[in-house]
């Protein structure tokens, strides 16, 4: 079983659609008073729910990090740059950490968003990671 499936809970809808539409440079594939959501070109589905209307009780918006991998540390920076044109808030600047190099930006609600590129040498060796991805295939 694997997660396909993500929904984020937002404060202020018509906003967070309009982030969101942006930032995906595509349309939601269903959108109602209260829920909207995107199929992204992975599969995966990725969807807003207004949090006062979440059952059971949701607590409050901005405690989730999306990860958003890119292939190197030029598509990093050049993706803040357009982040930044944009006027999407940086919580954190371009720097090299354990898994790769990363910033991260925050949307309406203050989600997190991390680009990153991976390290070349991550805490999974290459050798292990090619296997995985064989396996995958």
């Amino acid at each position: 079983m694997e997660p396909s499936f993500f929904i984020l809970y937002v404060a202020e809808m018509s906003a967070s659609v309009a982030f969101y539409t942006d930032l995906f440079g595509g349309s939601p594939i269903e959108t109602s008073e209260h829920f909207t959501m995107f199929s992204l070109k992975s599969g995966v589905l990725f969807a807003l729910w207004q949090q006062d209307d979440v059952a059971p009780t949701a607590t409050a918006p901005g405690g989730v990090e999306c990860c958003l991998p890119v292939t190197s540390s030029t598509d990093v920076d050049a993706t803040m740059a357009v982040w930044r044109e944009r006027g999407i808030r940086i919580e954190q600047q371009p720097m090299m950490m354990d898994f790769g190099y990363t910033f991260v930006g925050l949307d309406p609600d203050g989600h997190r968003l991390r680009v990153f590129a991976p390290a070349e040498r991550a805490h999974i060796s290459s050798a292990r990671l090619e296997h995985a991805q064989e396996q995958d295939a």
